[in-house]
C-alpha cells in the first residue's frame, strides 16, 4: 500500500516567490525588491543562496523578505499579514493544478493523503489559507508551527507516518526544500524534490511512484 505526503508552501500552494511576482505587478513600489525572488526572479537573490547554504533558515528568509517588502510599501507588519497580502493575489489559482489533480486521483483509488508543513499557522495565522478547502480532504495534517517539531527533524516525519498508518518506505513525499527531502529519505520515504522552475516534473514522478499513470491517462 502506498501513501502520498506533501509539503504545502511551494509544493501544494504556489510558492511565495511566485506570489511576489504578482505583487510586483500591482505595486510598483516593490518591483525592485521582488525582482529578487529565489530562482524565479530576474535579479540574483543572495539571500536565497544563504538559505540554501543553511546560513539562515527558511523562516528567517521569509521574515527578511517580509521586512523588505513592508519597508518598500511604508508598512510595518507581521509575517502573517505579508503572506496574506501575497496569497490573496492568487485567488483560486493558489493551488498548483498538478497538486490538485494528484491529490484527487490518489483519493479516487483510496491512497491515503497527508500534508507535512513547517509553517502553516506561523505564516498564515487564521487567514483563509489556513482553512483552505484542500486542507480538509486529507488523512493527516502535521504543522510544525503547531507541534513545535520542524522538518527535517525525524520526529516530524514520524508524526506523519503515524497519522497515515502506512510504513515510511511506502510513502511518496514531495517538498521544495532540499534538506526536507533529505530528511524524508533518511526517514525511509520515497522522497522527491520539487524544482520551482519546473514543478510539474515532481508531480509526474510522484504519479509514477504511486502507480497512477493509468488513472491519469
Amino acid at each position: 500500500m502506498r501513501a502520498l505526503l506533501l509539503d504545502l508552501g511551494g509544493t501544494v500552494f504556489r510558492s511565495g516567490s511566485e506570489m511576489m511576482a504578482l505583487l510586483g505587478d500591482v505595486e510598483p513600489a516593490v518591483r525592485a525588491v521582488v525582482a529578487r525572488r529565489g530562482p524565479l526572479g530576474p535579479v540574483h537573490d543572495a539571500l536565497w543562496d544563504d538559505m540554501l547554504a543553511q546560513v539562515i533558515t527558511e523562516r528567517e528568509y521569509w521574515a527578511r523578505r517580509s521586512d523588505e517588502v513592508g519597508a518598500a510599501l511604508g508598512r510595518e507588519w507581521p509575517i502573517s499579514e505579508f503572506m496574506h497580502t501575497l496569497y490573496a493575489l492568487a485567488g483560486d489559482s493558489v493551488i498548483r493544478p498538478e497538486a490538485a489533480a494528484l491529490i484527487a486521483d490518489a483519493r479516487a483509488v483510496d491512497i491515503p493523503v497527508g500534508f507535512l508543513t513547517n509553517d502553516l499557522r506561523a505564516f498564515h495565522g487564521g487567514t483563509a489559507m489556513a482553512s483552505h478547502p484542500v486542507l480538509a480532504d486529507v488523512d493527516v495534517l502535521v504543522d510544525g508551527s503547531v507541534t513545535g517539531v520542524l522538518k527535517p527533524d525525524p520526529r516530524a516525519y514520524a508524526l506523519a507516518v503515524a497519522g497515515l498508518g502506512v510504513e515510511a518506505r511506502h510513502i511518496v513525499f514531495v517538498d521544495d526544500m532540499p534538506w526536507n527531502v533529505t530528511g524524508a529519505r533518511e526517514a525511509g520515504m520515497v522522497a522527491l524534490e520539487l524544482d520551482l522552475t519546473d514543478p510539474a516534473a515532481a508531480f509526474a514522478q510522484a504519479r509514477r511512484e504511486l502507480g497512477l499513470e493509468a488513472e491519469a491517462a
